[in-house]
């Protein structure tokens, strides 16, 4: 009996939906038909489907069950049914027409499906009226079958009757009142077929729970996919993510409910998902933000937000309280200061078993007046909400309309007119008939607004539905049955005002569902299509544009220029020691020759004897080790770093040099030099080789002496070319260039000439001068400057001494210098015996081996340590910049990266 009942089930549920009694079914080959071939798509279907057949033996099932044929035999011929009662048209009036109804309500698809397409079309040829059938529910359903073709013969013979002439014109009413009577236990057989239906599928979703607990509990080994609506939430959820402003993810469907506050969105919508689930109260706004639900099927009703892994276990009632408790938790969170509504998305799936797959989202109810306590702007951002999830062409809306107030406060129903001004993608379900049954005057008008003819906007199909007693505390069941009452019982269906398929939640979730999926395909394959001319059209560019370069997206980028700097990093590791030391040393002189020259050899060489001399250098050279001379060096070395490395990472090379890395390589070069920090120890170290170095006094060979006198040399016709460039500048040009250039003094140069020409007198009259002017010899220059009609300052006048005397001692140094060429000799004697005096010269030499020395040290510092820790810093970097998908895009741009970009999307 019990696999009877399954088979029974299996063969019903195929494709049921409740029409007001009618069910329209096809038969298994016209199903087997329309279904797709489904083979590349395997993986879609859970595991246990394909190892049903080790659990189910089907070949003694397919022995048990008779042939599809003659089982399709037992099922109304809604099609006849039709065709015999179309006679009977004239009888009824507009609203009261029985053949409509019929064919109406025998469509599969209720909304979708072409007009008049029926799904079973049974046959009696070769049927035999006397056959024993098997008892229980399928014979019943049989009994019911024969019960329905007798009333449909019986309303056959009236229709003949009415139609033989005016004989029969005498019998007209009694005639009308016979098939009033069928009419009515057509009904009544109807209805008790429709309750056995709904044992059936009700046995059906019983037996395909069994099988998803039985898989649940570990049976079979392969773990089971995701759903293809749980996938096509994702896609949504990820979409909505990455593009908040509705740009992207609009060309997917999804259900959109919208409607007036209080109009009953939120109760259909929880009528549809088979839980009370959403927060309640009493006329205020109760949804702030949008709610997407995904509803899917599943063995234990249950619910979780994407970012969570809680399961409410919705047939608890302490769950589905934290579940509407959490949901106005995150409503308000995301409500920002000042604001009462939010466009961020609230994520919700929910299971069970039964529940139609679908996507929708619940919007806040459209107002039409601001009240106190809301923000300003609350009527307007409602209007924008609800605008950008409507416009989306491939968006279902569920215009949800309160029928227990006057039409004509609607403010929802002039929104999706024009949003969709033709309703091809429009469903209108009005809400609260049992409250507008009672209230409205005429219950014509509840017709007009079902058939669409109250309002402008039209939709594609028209549903009533009641959602409660308006008892917040009502279940589920509590108000399916009290909708399964009100609608027997009803006039508006009894009178053919409503028809059946137009009424109960039920229906209209199947019709939901049905539009939702033929939406997805129809924009699936649209997307299918767009993309592949779209990624056509991109690989032509790229091959036009770039035909040797291989597509590589932004990561794919980042990886090749990651290798490319950590390459060039190990590049500082081969720098020879000599380049290190030679560019080291000649930084370091550079940074610190200005001091050594102003601030100690000048000083130094204004002393009387060779013994002041070395005693003034000494001093000076301590403190300056001391106290600067260690400081510097480390600057110049980590100057001297960044320079070789920012070489490395900028020096193109070749045709191999791609230029679209040059950002991302600048970009790394600075925060790894900002994150990399001198050992601080260094210093100390370095200031006792300093110290040690400037100490020594003995020059060991001719080589050495000779190559100090080179580099004193070099020095003072450096500091000389400066100080005449400088003099230059202070007098002018001299006649030569005036004549050549006519370039003529300004009034400050001419008097700054007289100057240096007085001040060169005082300097020939005596060669042993000193470094400063005594305040009668300034007098004296100024009276003389006086005497040939130039006025001058004092000031001016020592101004032009301090350049005319450094002038005049580093030539007299560079002569010395030269003399002291043959001077090693002496140096070796000590000077004794010889008026020859060379200090100077060993001056240089220790300043010059010092700067080997301490460039010898910085290298080895650089090699062994500071090189390593700066490729450590660039390793870290990259990997930060990695994970920062802003920064690749800030520091990878262009056109050739926005194309590989596309290409790999």
């Amino acid at each position: 009996m019990w696999r009877a009942r399954a088979a029974a089930a299996c063969l019903v549920c195929q494709r049921s939906a409740v029409g007001g009694g009618y069910t329209a079914k096809k038969t298994y080959d016209q199903w087997k038909d329309m279904m797709p071939d489904l083979s590349d798509y395997k993986w879609i279907v859970p595991d246990f489907v394909w190892d049903l057949d080790e659990f189910i033996d089907f070949e003694k099932l397919n022995k048990v069950l008779p042939d599809a044929e003659d089982l399709a035999k037992l099922l109304p011929d809604f099609d006849k049914i039709g065709e015999s009662l179309s006679s009977l048209k004239g009888f009824f009036s507009p609203g009261y027409n029985l053949v409509s109804e019929v064919i109406g309500a025998s469509d599969l698809l209720l909304l979708l499906g072409t007009p008049g397409e029926t799904a079973f079309k049974a046959t009696d040829q070769g049927y035999d009226d006397d056959k024993q059938y098997k008892k229980g529910l399928l014979g019943e359903l049989i009994v019911l079958q024969q019960q329905i073709q007798q009333h449909e013969e019986e309303a056959r013979k009236a229709a003949d009757q009415y139609n033989m002439g005016s004989s029969q014109q005498k019998a007209k009413v009694s005639d009308k009142d016979k098939i009033d009577q069928l009419q009515e236990e057509l009904l009544r057989t109807q209805l008790k077929y429709q309750r056995m239906l709904e044992r059936l599928e009700k046995e059906n979703k019983e037996l395909r729970k069994l099988v998803l607990q039985r898989d649940d509990k570990g049976i079979h080994q392969r773990k089971l996919k995701k759903s293809l609506i749980d996938m096509y939430s994702e896609v949504l959820d990820i979409l909505s993510d990455y593009d908040a402003s509705y740009n992207t993810q609009d060309h997917l469907p999804r259900v959109v409910v919208v409607g007036d506050q209080s109009a009953g969105k939120t109760s259909v919508l929880e009528m549809i998902a088979q839980a009370r689930i959403f927060p309640r109260g009493s006329g205020e706004m109760m949804t702030r933000s949008p709610v997407k639900v995904t509803l899917s099927e599943g063995p234990h009703h249950v619910a979780l937000f994407k970012d969570s892994s809680r399961e409410f276990d919705l047939t608890k009632e302490e769950d589905l309280a934290a579940l509407r408790n959490e949901i106005e938790i995150r409503m308000r969170n995301s409500v920002k200061e000042g604001c009462t509504v939010s466009t961020e998305t609230i994520s919700l799936n929910v299971k069970g078993p039964g529940l139609q797959r679908m996507v929708l989202v619940d919007l806040p109810g459209v107002i039409s007046t601001v009240t106190s306590g809301m923000a300003p702007d609350t009527k307007e951002t409602i209007f924008s909400i609800s605008k950008a999830y409507m416009q989306n062409p491939n968006a279902i809306i569920l215009c949800i309309q309160d029928g227990s107030v006057d039409a004509e406060r609607s403010i929802v129903t002039d929104l999706v007119s024009q949003m969709d001004p033709q309703g091809k993608r429009t469903i209108f379900v009005l809400t609260k008939v049992d409250l507008a049954e009672k209230n409205v005057a005429s219950p014509n008008r509840i017709q007009q607004i079902i058939e669409g003819k109250l309002f402008p906007m039209k939709a594609l199909g028209y549903f009533a539905v009641v959602t409660g007693k308006g008892n917040t505390n009502e279940s589920i069941d509590s108000i399916k049955e009290y909708e399964e009452d009100f609608f027997q019982n009803s006039k508006l269906l009894k009178t053919c005002m409503l028809k059946a398929h137009q009424v109960t939640t039920r229906n209209l979730s199947l019709a939901v569902s049905d539009c939702f999926w033929k939406m997805v395909r129809e924009s699936v394959e649209q997307q299918a299509d767009a993309f592949k001319a779209t990624r056509f059209n991109l690989e032509t560019e790229w091959k036009n544009n770039y035909p040797r370069l291989r597509e590589l997206d932004r990561n794919e980028l980042f990886e090749k220029a990651k290798n490319e700097i950590l390459d060039e990093v190990i590049s500082l590791t081969q720098v020879t020691p000599k380049h290190w030391e030679e560019i080291l040393q000649k930084t370091l002189w550079e940074r610190v020759s200005t001091h050594v020259i102003e601030n100690i050899y000048l000083p130094a060489a204004q002393t009387v004897n060779s013994g002041t001399f070395n005693t003034t250098v000494d001093i000076k050279l301590k403190q300056w080790t001391d106290k600067q001379l260690p400081n510097k060096a480390v600057e110049v070395a980590w100057a001297t770093l960044q320079e070789e490395f920012s070489r490395f990472m900028t020096e193109q090379k070749g045709k191999e040099h791609d230029d679209i890395f040059d950002k991302l390589k600048q970009a790394v070069k600075e925060e790894s030099i900002k994150r990399h920090h001198w050992n601080e120890r260094a210093e100390d170290s370095l200031r006792v080789i300093q110290h040690n170095a400037l100490e020594d006094r003995s020059i060991s060979d001719k080589q050495q002496w000779d190559a100090a006198i080179h580099f004193m040399e070099e020095t003072l016709h450096s500091r000389l070319k400066d100080t005449e460039s400088v003099i230059e500048d202070m007098v002018g040009p001299d006649w030569k260039k005036r004549w050549l250039y006519w370039i003529a003094r300004s009034k400050e140069q001419h008097v700054r000439n007289e100057t240096k020409n007085e001040l060169e007198k005082l300097i020939k009259c005596n060669d042993d001068h000193a470094a400063y002017l005594a305040n009668d010899e300034v007098t004296t220059v100024r009276k003389n400057l006086e005497a040939r009609g130039v006025t001058v300052d004092p000031c001016l006048i020592k101004d032009t001494w301090h350049q005319i005397y450094r002038r005049h001692f580093l030539r007299t140094a560079l002569s010395h210098c030269n003399l002291c060429r043959r001077g090693f000799y002496y140096y070796q004697r000590h000077f004794v015996d010889s008026e020859l005096e060379c200090n100077d010269v060993v001056l240089f030499w220790r300043i010059q081996r010092m700067l080997a020395i301490t460039a010898n040290t910085l290298r080895q510092q650089l090699t062994n340590t500071e090189v390593r820790r700066l490729e450590k810093n660039v390793k870290e970097v990259l990997e930060d910049f990695a994970e920062d998908n802003e920064k690749k895009v800030k520091l990878l741009t262009g056109k050739r990266v926005q194309l590989a970009e596309d290409l790999s999307e």
